[in-house]
């Protein structure tokens, strides 16, 4: 239902009489207002000049408070500098800069406060976080301290709201008024191991060094024979000697590569496993490019080999935006030249493929979603770190 036309005319002239400021009354400013009305009561009761002249004082402080606050508050910038890439749910050491443009006073008691907005049924909760706290910044003056942010989900962060306050000089009121930090961010996946990403991390490793091996010149060893070795590669000498078939491997001349498909058709209930399953890419992505692997990411509608194409950080920034989409992954042909890896959350897709030596596929039922290491939710002042 619409407001009436006065009430719609005194909120515009009311929003335009605070300037954005808001105020809240403190306990102290409780407490002051009280002793105001016990005075003022006692004063017109009892008629004593000196009582009016205590009165007055009383409210001439209260005027000084209300007008310094409000100055405090007034011109001043915020700045955030921030590296260059940043991933979820893993502490980002940052900069943030607040700016006192102001001639000739100084800012005084300033808190800079992260606004956080959830849903409580039909309604949305605001909760202030408490991040920096300036005891003071000189009028035409930059302030910098360092700041650690926590960012909870990747993808793009835009628009985010901060709040300054203070309750300088006598904390009657805190004051209040918010600021909009217009700084679009790209948030990669979480890099961070989770809950069974090590352990099938050393489990691909050793299964590329395996398939990796016997495709060159270089000798590399002598194991026993295995059912899909070739009867060209046993070693007679060694066979006769210890009495079972033994088996010559050679080192890969070329590097090795290993190719991450991302299967982005998910049925409904699965998008918690398409997170877990992203996040799991982004790390044996980045995991096994920090070991010098080539690697190419394959999904619907994506396709990048890595270093000839680009970086592993464009296939985090793809990552970082990537969503299911109603289309099957393009056919998977067997490549023995490099090792494969499927996620998928319909891994029947892939059962042919998986019987093959240099494929593994991942399903809900092999990266199951575990508890995510999301610690950090705490938010503090310098030293401490604050979710985004």
């Amino acid at each position: 239902m619409d407001q009436p036309r006065w009430r719609r005319i005194v909120e515009a002239v009311r929003r335009a009489l605070s300037g954005g400021v808001r105020q809240q009354v403190t306990l102290f400013g409780v407490i002051y207002s009280l002793a105001i009305v016990m005075v003022g009561t006692a004063a017109f009761l009892s008629g004593n000049n000196l009582v009016f002249l205590i009165l007055s004082i009383l409210f001439a402080a209260m005027l000084v408070s209300g007008f310094i606050s409000r100055l405090s508050l007034a011109a001043l910038r915020l700045e955030f500098f921030l590296p260059d890439h940043i991933a979820a749910r893993r502490s980002v050491p940052c900069r943030v800069a607040i700016e006192n443009e102001k001639w000739l006073m100084p800012s005084f008691s300033i808190h800079l406060s992260r606004v956080r907005s959830s849903q409580q049924g039909s309604r949305t909760e605001r909760k202030f976080e408490s991040i920096v706290y300036l005891p003071v910044i000189p009028s035409r003056s930059k302030a910098e301290a360092p700041l650690e942010l926590m960012f909870p989900k990747r993808g793009t962060q835009h628009n985010n709201q901060f709040l300054f306050s203070t309750r300088f000089p006598f904390g009657f009121t805190e004051r209040r008024i918010e600021v909009e930090v217009k700084h679009d961010l790209l948030i990669y996946p979480c890099l961070d191991p989770q809950t069974g990403f090590e352990d099938l991390l050393q489990s691909l490793e050793g299964e590329i060094e395996s398939h990796f091996r016997g495709m060159g010149d270089d000798f590399y060893l002598i194991r026993p024979y295995a059912h899909h070795d070739s009867a060209r590669l046993v070693d007679w000498k060694a066979s006769a000697h210890t009495g079972d078939l033994q088996v010559r491997e050679f080192a890969r001349n070329q590097d090795r590569e290993v190719e991450l498909l991302l299967d982005l058709n998910v049925p409904d209930g699965f998008d918690d496993w398409f997170e877990h399953a992203v996040d799991c890419v982004a790390f044996l992505s980045w995991s096994l490019a920090m070991d010098g692997i080539r690697l190419r990411l394959r999904t619907q509608d994506f396709d990048l080999h890595v270093p000839d194409e680009g970086d592993v950080y464009a296939m985090l920034r793809y990552l970082a935006l990537v969503a299911p989409v109603a289309r099957k992954l393009p056919g998977v042909a067997h490549d023995p030249s490099r090792f494969q890896i499927i996620l998928s959350a319909q891994p029947v897709r892939y059962e042919d493929s998986s019987s093959q030596d240099g494929v593994r596929v991942l399903g809900p039922g092999e990266l199951p979603v575990g508890a995510n290491a999301d610690s950090g939710d705490s938010a503090g002042r310098s030293e401490r770190t604050t979710e985004a």
